[in-house]
């Protein structure tokens, strides 16, 4: 049976994905996560899940940055974003950053049930509105390559970097020391192709859902 994952960190929300994927796929696995961290657990510990249902607004997750990782180092689990966001561009960003689908969580049951089963075929689905939006932008595009590049705990660095946090606070809640993070600022900054913190986090920008959303903090001596 398919194995789907739900990434939303409201609990009505995920029991009303719960019922919808029900009906269906009767008897299908369900497994759940509530913010970033939990969902990049899930997703390692669940290689051949079928879906992935993606809220673009947990915890954790910075516009499309969280997509654009999964993609790149998951790129056999299908994502569709599920999201209130339902402006026409940031649907069709999500679909250019490699989302199979986006469903608005204003949609009744019946063309949620509709949009799970035609993504679950293998086909895209999407409002129209999203389909006849201009595509994302060159630069946003180039930033999504580079921030790609990232190995897994380089990205959750660059995150955290992106939440105002120093290296000491990075390495606290990495549990590494601070020299490990250092070094993967420097592994970072080289990827990106930044020569500092406050370009890292501009870059890492580019894929928020709002212009200037990340804040970094002033960079820090060696």
């Amino acid at each position: 049976m398919a194995t789907l994952l739900i990434a939303d960190d409201h609990p009505l929300f995920r029991e009303a994905l719960r019922g919808a994927v029900a009906r269906v796929l009767p008897g299908a696995t369900l497994k759940e996560a509530d913010s970033v961290e939990k969902l990049y657990a899930l997703v390692e510990s669940e290689p051949d899940a079928d879906l992935l249902l993606l809220d673009l607004n947990m915890p954790g997750a910075h516009g499309f940055s969280a997509l654009v990782h999964l993609r790149a180092h998951h790129p056999e689990l299908p994502v569709v974003v599920v999201s209130a966001r339902e402006e026409a561009a940031v649907m069709r960003r999500a679909l250019d950053h490699g989302a199979m689908g986006f469903i608005p969580k204003s949609v009744d049951s019946a063309t949620l049930g509709q949009a799970l089963g035609q993504v679950l075929e293998g086909d895209r689905w999407a409002p129209a509105a999203a389909l006849a939006a201009p595509a994302a932008a060159a630069d946003e595009h180039d930033a999504a390559q580079r921030v790609a590049g990232l190995t897994p705990q380089q990205f959750r660095v660059l995150q955290m970097l992106g939440e105002g946090l120093l290296n000491k606070q990075i390495a606290f809640e990495l549990k590494v020391s601070e020299a490990t993070v250092k070094a993967h600022m420097t592994a970072i900054l080289r990827k990106l192709g930044a020569s500092n913190r406050t370009q890292a986090v501009l870059i890492a920008g580019k894929l928020a859902l709002e212009p200037g959303a990340l804040a970094p903090q002033p960079d820090e001596p060696d």
